[in-house]
């Protein structure tokens, strides 16, 4: 009886930091949409990323409380990432598309614990006023260049990063994410158009993203690796950019909406 409630509340907790994982990353996303959206029109300065993003929390009232909060909840949600890769709970299998799937799920909580990270190095001003995620990836790109076949290995990160992305924008447009959720279909109703749109959105992100990478391998020149803040710029730059960028913006900030509304209504079971 003790074991049994010890693994209850176990389970329990996991549960609790995979909602504040999952409203820690809507949080950051809709702070992402609504900066990009004032850039497009010309009302809040420098497109930036999800780093950027934190860093603008940083001057909110009581900015490092936030920063706190934000740090334990997106550790959560790298957690979470890793029991549902690791335990298979949402029945991926272990075939090459499954495999496919919980590696890409390991990779999102690598990359959500280095988010974390930079949220805690600014609580104590160990980091300066980077921006955007571009530099991360200009990084990465660049210790994957000294590796032996390193070229290979930033296209083939590129090639995983559009994958996701298409993915994503599957997951959106065929509203796969349903079978997850326990949603009452009141709610549905304009919920799911918000979390369709979201999930087409960043998977177009994601794809851009994967472009730098693979253009990067080409010319090995780890500096044309770029992340969201870069896609914001390309977007930018192109013909009807501000459309394009407040476009893009919206979609982000419902994604981030879609994070939120996951934190509420996603099924959650670590014990499978």
């Amino acid at each position: 009886m003790a074991n049994s409630m010890k693994n209850r509340n176990h389970w329990d907790a996991i549960t609790l930091y995979a909602r504040m994982g999952y409203a820690s990353r809507g949080i950051v996303y809709v702070l992402v949409g609504s900066l990009a959206a004032l850039a497009a029109f010309g009302q809040g300065g420098q497109t930036e990323g999800s780093r950027g993003a934190l860093e603008r929390l940083l001057t909110a009232p009581f900015g490092k409380v936030l920063l706190a909060i934000m740090a334990i909840g997106l550790v959560g949600y790298a957690m979470w990432r890793i029991i549902q890769a690791v335990k298979d709970t949402d029945h991926h299998g272990n075939g090459a598309k499954g495999l496919a799937i919980r590696a890409g799920l390991l990779a999102s909580a690598i990359t959500h614990t280095l988010l974390s990270f930079f949220a805690a190095t600014l609580i104590f001003q160990f980091a300066g006023s980077s921006g955007d995620s571009g530099g991360g990836s200009q990084g990465i790109a660049g210790w994957l260049m000294q590796q032996p076949f390193g070229r290979w290995l930033v296209g083939g990160v590129g090639l995983i990063m559009i994958g996701v992305g298409i993915a994503h924008a599957l997951k959106g447009y065929q509203a796969k994410f349903d079978k997850h959720f326990a949603m009452p279909s009141q709610t549905q109703q304009w919920a799911y158009p918000i979390c369709r749109f979201g999930l087409v959105i960043r998977g177009l992100v994601f794809v851009i993203v994967g472009s730098f990478f693979i253009i990067a391998a080409y010319q090995i020149n780890p500096n044309q690796a770029g992340g969201m803040g870069e896609v914001f710029s390309t977007l930018r730059s192109q013909p009807f950019g501000q459309w394009l960028l407040g476009f893009v913006a919206l979609g982000l900030f419902a994604f981030g909406l879609y994070s939120l509304l996951a934190a509420v209504y996603r099924r959650i079971n670590p014990e499978v």
